[in-house]
């Protein structure tokens, strides 16, 4: 057993008291100090298009000082009405000025006030937003799947159960790293910031709301934490953990995992495999990337093969679970499919083809 103590732990569990909380991926918009660059050339525009309106018709109006109007004065003046001081030093005396500041000048003062008033508010509701953007997350979710660790295990996980229908908005990453979570919400998926042995970053994750959970993590005694405590928080979810040890296999099943997998030794056998018979390899190689060339996959028995034999379908079936046993496709015992019967089977991959997740029957 390759895990550390329980100081150890503790310690790790220490440098990973971080704030957790909830990111979603957003939509491509420019950056705050770019909109608000904008905002304010914007606003400069609208004072000089006010400042140059004011100077062409600079004869009508009336400068307390020095009773003339130039250049200098029609900024000023500009600068004054749009910001609503209005000292009253420079007014407009003419009949076309007037005109001009009822029907320009004042529609230009409005358009002012909405870029700056409109930047400021939208500083202040951005939390706002934020809160009810993630209230109506956190409703709308239902039987997702989270994902702790988006590391390389991580990534290819998720990358092949998406590419069998499921959408990205059912899933939610957790990973201690804000980069992480960032590269996540790049990649359209929802995240938590925090360290995942905690049941208060899981809870943020809705893990008792989660159909399926992926353990991947960096560290196999992570994953020997968080299996337990995501079994107690969601007693029917699909717990599948990966670690790197194989010794430290039979204590995720322990812990509540219903499939371990082990990547230093799969990756080993396939070595060999390859080592053996290299089209062998490159064969299982493709059955374990979804979505191109051959896929394996699990589906339910239709009803037409109700009856039959598994040779007698129109797929290759590998195997066959009934109830919580897995069957060969040759074993005596399967003997005729039934209703209840779920198939392994290796089907030429098709674009955009779903796979019936698993539900627990009458019998398993």
């Amino acid at each position: 057993m390759k895990l550390p103590g329980h100081d150890a732990i503790a310690r790790q569990a220490g440098e990973h008291l971080v704030t957790h909380r909830v990111t979603l991926p957003r939509k491509v918009v420019e950056r705050p100090l770019r909109q608000v660059a904008k905002r304010l050339v914007m606003a400069l525009a609208v004072l000089f298009a006010t400042a140059f309106v004011v100077y062409a018709d600079h004869d009508g109006y009336h400068d307390n000082s020095d009773s003339s109007v130039d250049l200098l004065d029609a900024f000023y003046y500009a600068t004054v009405t749009l910001s609503t001081t209005g000292y009253g030093d420079i007014t407009p005396v003419s009949d076309s000025a007037r005109l001009t500041n009822i029907f320009v000048i004042t529609p230009l003062r409005v358009l002012f006030l909405i870029i700056l008033v409109g930047t400021t508010l939208e500083v202040l509701t951005e939390r706002t937003r934020e809160e009810w953007r993630l209230n109506r997350w956190r409703s709308a979710l239902r039987d997702h799947t989270v994902v702790v660790g988006f590391g390389t295990k991580g990534r290819s996980a998720i990358r092949t159960v998406c590419a069998t229908g499921l959408r990205k908005e059912q899933v939610v990453v957790v990973d201690p790293s804000s980069k992480v979570i960032d590269a996540a919400n790049a990649e359209g998926f929802a995240g938590v910031i925090g360290d995942a042995t905690r049941s208060e970053v899981l809870e943020r994750a809705e893990v008792h709301r989660a159909r399926q959970i992926i353990v991947a993590p960096q560290r196999d005694d992570t994953a020997v934490l968080v299996t337990p405590t995501a079994r107690q928080l969601n007693r029917g979810a699909k717990i599948v953990a990966a670690v790197r040890e194989e010794e430290n296999a039979p204590l995720l099943r322990q812990s509540g995992a219903d499939a371990v997998i082990t990547s230093s030794g799969a990756a080993g056998r396939l070595l060999g495999l390859s080592v053996l018979s290299p089209a062998a390899g490159m064969v299982m190689e493709d059955l374990i990337q979804q979505g191109s060339g051959l896929d394996i996959i699990e589906r339910p028995v239709v009803r037409a093969e109700v009856g039959r034999a598994p040779r007698e379908t129109d797929d290759l079936v590998v195997s066959v679970v009934r109830g919580h046993r897995v069957l060969g496709y040759d074993d005596p015992s399967v003997g005729a499919l039934r209703l209840t019967d779920r198939l392994i089977t290796i089907v030429r991959a098709t674009p955009g083809a779903q796979v019936t997740p698993h539900r627990p029957v009458d019998g398993d």
